[in-house]
């Protein structure tokens, strides 16, 4: 008789990461510097990096373990929506309220949808805001869990996560939800990238990127480097490259440039600063003004 006890079942698979293993910034160029301030730090409540990009030509804003890049010359707006994680909404509310007259004569918006925060930047940045959700965010208690494109009704999600998994290495698939079908993207432990369709106009892409980081980096660059898809050869630790296409024909599918980072990027895993947005010079208490990306 086997008297040893029955062992735990485990989904294993749950644990895998695939080769993409950071989701590192946004980037979206910006005309004005006190618009960006007023808006991510004083209403979103983030963190401006304290270390690099400090002048007035760049901000860099620590949101969790990613950023937003916010180069000072002209206009970019994401074709889709940044998800964020912060982790009081009523205290956002009281922020964005109080950050509004800052912004008028702005795209500048928010409101309450069911659960969640919608809000536009002063540009037309559309950007959502959940609680903390262990069950959707595992751990997150400020961070970026998602960037979702908005893709044309009717393009192929299919290969958009074939391309993923086969060039990049990645853990894909394609999935729908009360709000419709999309491709999905593993890119770290606790982000991913989505592609949902969507009915409304498509406006011309215009440059604004995200940047990821592989542990694998040289085998997907040389599957890009075949197809010609590099279009920038940065330095020794990174590449950039503009389209996703059909794994089988090449054919275009959407673009959104990834800036292509390796492990070895000296930036990589480079720890960031996050404060308390809610704490302020009247209700000040010594060791309460860093804020905390994870749950305990």
């Amino acid at each position: 008789m086997n008297d040893m006890p029955a062992q735990p079942q485990f989904d294993r698979a749950a644990e895998d990461l695939g080769n993409i293993v950071e989701l590192g910034h946004v980037n979206v160029l910006v005309p004005d510097q006190g618009l960006a301030t007023a808006y991510y730090i004083m209403g979103l409540g983030l963190t401006r990096d304290p270390y690099l990009m400090a002048g007035l030509e760049n901000m860099w804003v620590n949101v969790g373990r990613g950023q937003f890049h916010l180069p000072t010359r002209g206009t970019q707006v994401v074709r889709g929506t940044t998800g964020l994680v912060l982790p009081d909404l009523e205290a956002l509310l009281k922020r964005l309220e109080y950050a509004k007259k800052f912004l008028e004569g702005t795209q500048f918006s928010y409101r309450v949808a069911g659960d969640v925060v919608e809000t536009t930047c002063p540009w037309g940045n559309r950007i959502r805001c959940h609680a903390p959700t262990p069950a959707l965010f595992g751990p997150m208690r400020v961070g970026m869990p998602y960037v979702e494109f908005d893709v044309p009704v009717g393009t192929d999600l299919a290969a958009i996560a074939k391309f993923y998994v086969e060039i990049l290495g990645g853990i894909a698939g394609v999935a729908s939800d009360e709000r419709g079908a999309y491709a999905w993207a593993n890119t770290s432990a606790e982000s991913r990238v989505l592609y949902r369709e969507s009915a409304a106009p498509q406006p011309a892409y215009d440059g604004h990127h995200i940047q990821i980081t592989l542990a694998d980096f040289s085998g997907p660059h040389k599957k890009l480097l075949e197809r010609g898809l590099i279009t920038e050869e940065s330095d020794q630790h990174q590449y950039r490259f503009l389209d996703i296409v059909d794994v089988d024909t090449n054919k275009h599918i959407f673009t959104i440039e990834h800036e292509t980072r390796s492990m070895r990027h000296p930036m990589f895993n480079r720890v960031f600063i996050n404060r308390n947005p809610d704490m302020s010079n009247r209700n000040f208490v010594p060791g309460y003004e860093v804020g905390l990306w994870a749950l305990n």
